[in-house]
């Protein structure tokens, strides 16, 4: 099982930025891709943003593709996503995720195939 630990969420106006960053431990990390999901009040926990376990691959959610860009540090064991030109919509509490499984392609990840959840950040984006 491997734990992860979100920070960096926080107030912002929109069209700001904001950097969240979620460090992982016990396990292998670089073996599994990890990612970002988000819950907003009353709505279902989406899927926002992945990396493949080598970082070679990259995925977004349509709402919020060429604003958020994800990045991982295997040797350091954490994953980032950079925010930026927020909108309100963006509010919700934000989620770091690990693949199930080890080695898979990220593609089409849906909150089944989530192996560990971080406690989750908030990030609130005002107008």
């Amino acid at each position: 099982q491997v734990q992860l630990v979100e920070s960096g969420g926080g107030l912002v106006q929109a069209g700001g930025s904001l950097r969240l960053s979620c460090a992982a431990s016990g396990r292998t990390f670089s073996s599994y891709a990890m990612g970002w999901f988000r819950q907003a009040p009353g709505k279902a926990r989406e899927f926002v943003s992945a990396i493949s376990w080598s970082g070679l691959s990259t995925y977004y959610a349509g709402s919020v593709k060429g604003r958020f860009t994800i990045s991982r540090d295997n040797a350091k064991n954490t994953v980032s996503l950079q925010m930026n030109s927020l909108k309100r919509e963006d509010t919700a509490i934000y989620y770091c995720a690990a693949h199930r499984f080890p080695n898979w392609e990220p593609s089409n990840w849906s909150v089944l195939g989530v192996g560990s959840w971080g406690q989750g950040t908030q990030v609130t984006v005002s107008s």
